[in-house]
């Protein structure tokens, strides 16, 4: 079913997903397009409103990214967005200069004139200011609506109330009605109605998939996270006897990991067959250090775990992976954004491949999958388990990976888990998790010197894994935690936590 759009113009803001999401959460559809998608690509999506992302660039530059300047004569209404509010100005006659004070962080909003975009919000408020230019002097037809210390136009607004632009950020959660604003951009001024819900979604999809799909035979990439277990459910309700899912153990999983998964899945109805691939996973990683090789490394591998396993079924045409939206802006599968790291789902992946790739889930968040999943009968133990990476342990430790040190990661991560569990914080935390550091530490222990590996304890807090910060668990907590690790987990004499937010880190050390 086709569905209008808010279309999101991404100027390489690594936030320009969180703008698409807020727009869902409010009940309408939003589809990502790069600044320099054609203006009939656009125009052909017919879209209810258009809003400009943020970006690191600055306008005035020679090579600034900016949209086709017919954007503004087809009569869509547009909210551009911190860089987005700059484009707008400087490409219908506004001036924007580098700004003499810098904003980044919350900062008072006051609104100077009443607004459509601000119904039923106060006339002050705290908001999320993150940039180094401001707009000088205002586009002919515009006019100011409302003001903050560092930023004199920091909403500014069309006569016409067809285009907007704002200083600060609504999608991020800083910023207090940062969703009525949008809610506000959405109804009152683009006129959208509601067509986005996750039912909807699953009708749809399961219809696309069955055209997609035809008569052939999909092989399910599962690895008993919630990403490719949901994935797998739902192409199942589509072809049912013709998704055949194989579960690679490829010897970087958690401690008895494999049986956890195998039990899961099987509870669950699909059909499911373990390859025992350790050996030739660990033999390819051998002497390998490099994060973004390791992930290639693993990435091939699977895809030929596959194939070789698809050979053996008849009729197998397609892949089934459970790549998600965040993987793809990381990838930089969107036009327009940094590359942060390769995921194995979206990265790796030779140029020819026997398999066609099937990604029921590639525009969703993980929040998205987890409703997904509750409403197939996903079991919402399955659904609550924190994400792991398609590499597995591998990304969690920091060079070379090999067998004694993945036993001893394993044992240092599985008390970590246990202990969160036991303390009913793992429900809290949106991912948890240990890594092997690649040097050792002295230490002391029963008056002999040591000299042994050290532990780092990853939790962060978060809802869709694009912004995440550290979990501030109790230090009598952590304290329990590294006890148990030096104590139990020979080899390990040292634990420390990790407080870094991402940005500017990300959740995962690799």
């Amino acid at each position: 079913m086709e569905r209008r759009p808010i279309i999101v113009i991404n100027f390489g803001s690594q936030y320009v997903q969180l703008i698409a999401r807020r727009v869902r959460e409010l009940g309408v559809y939003s589809e990502i397009l790069s600044w320099d998608a054609p203006l009939e690509e656009i125009k052909r999506k017919n879209p209810y409103g258009i809003i400009f992302s943020g970006g690191p660039a600055s306008v005035y530059e020679p090579d600034a990214p900016l949209p086709p300047q017919g954007i503004y004569q087809i009569g869509i209404p547009i909210l551009g967005i911190c860089y987005g509010l700059q484009v707008v100005a400087h490409q219908l006659g506004g001036r924007v200069v580098k700004a003499d004070h810098q904003e980044y962080g919350r900062a008072p909003l006051r609104i100077i004139k009443p607004d459509p975009l601000f119904e039923g919000i106060p006339e002050s408020f705290d908001v999320w200011m993150s940039h180094a230019d401001r707009v000088e002097e205002l586009p002919p037809g515009f006019e100011r609506i409302a003001d903050s210390p560092g930023s004199p136009n920091a909403v500014i607004a069309g006569k016409d109330k067809k285009i907007y632009g704002l200083q600060f950020h609504p999608e991020v959660a800083h910023t207090e009605h940062g969703k009525e604003i949008l809610g506000n951009f959405l109804f009152r001024i683009c006129g959208a109605r509601k067509n986005w819900e996750m039912g909807d979604f699953i009708e749809e999809k399961v219809k696309e998939i069955r055209h997609q799909v035809g008569d052939a035979t999909v092989i399910s990439a599962l690895s008993g996270g919630v990403d490719s277990t949901v994935a797998s459910v739902l192409v199942n309700r589509a072809i049912g006897g013709r998704l055949h899912c194989f579960f690679i153990d490829h010897g970087l999983l958690r401690l008895n990991e494999r049986q956890e998964v195998e039990s899961n899945l099987r509870s669950l109805g699909l059909n499911v067959r373990t390859i025992d691939a350790s050996d030739l996973f660990l033999d390819r990683l051998r002497g390998v250090e490099d994060p973004e090789e390791k992930r290639k490394i693993i990435g091939r591998t699977f895809i030929e775990v596959f194939e070789r396993e698809a050979s053996k079924v008849k009729g197998a045409e397609f892949l089934l992976q459970g790549t998600l939206y965040p993987d793809v802006v990381e990838s930089a599968g969107i036009r327009g954004s940094a590359k942060i790291k390769t995921h194995h789902n979206v990265g790796g992946l030779p140029e020819r491949m026997n398999l066609k790739l099937l990604e029921p889930l590639r525009e969703l968040f993980k929040d998205e999958v987890r409703e997904i999943g509750k409403l197939l009968g996903v079991p919402s133990e399955i659904l609550k388990r924190h994400p792991f990476p398609g590499p597995g342990l591998a990304v969690r430790i920091i060079g070379e990976v090999n067998r004694e040190d993945l036993e001893v990661l394993r044992k240092a991560d599985r008390i970590f888990i246990d202990e969160l569990k036991k303390a009913g914080f793992y429900d809290e935390v949106w991912q948890a998790f240990a890594v092997l550091l690649p040097i050792r530490s002295v230490g002391v222990m029963g008056d002999v010197r040591t000299y042994e590996k050290v532990i780092a304890l990853r939790a962060v807090e978060s809802t869709d894994g694009m912004t995440a910060d550290w979990s501030r668990l109790p230090h009598e907590f952590l304290d329990r935690v590294a006890r148990r690790i030096i104590n139990e987990v020979r080899g390990v004499g040292r634990v420390v936590y990790d407080i870094s937010s991402k940005p500017p880190s990300t959740i995962e050390w690799e």
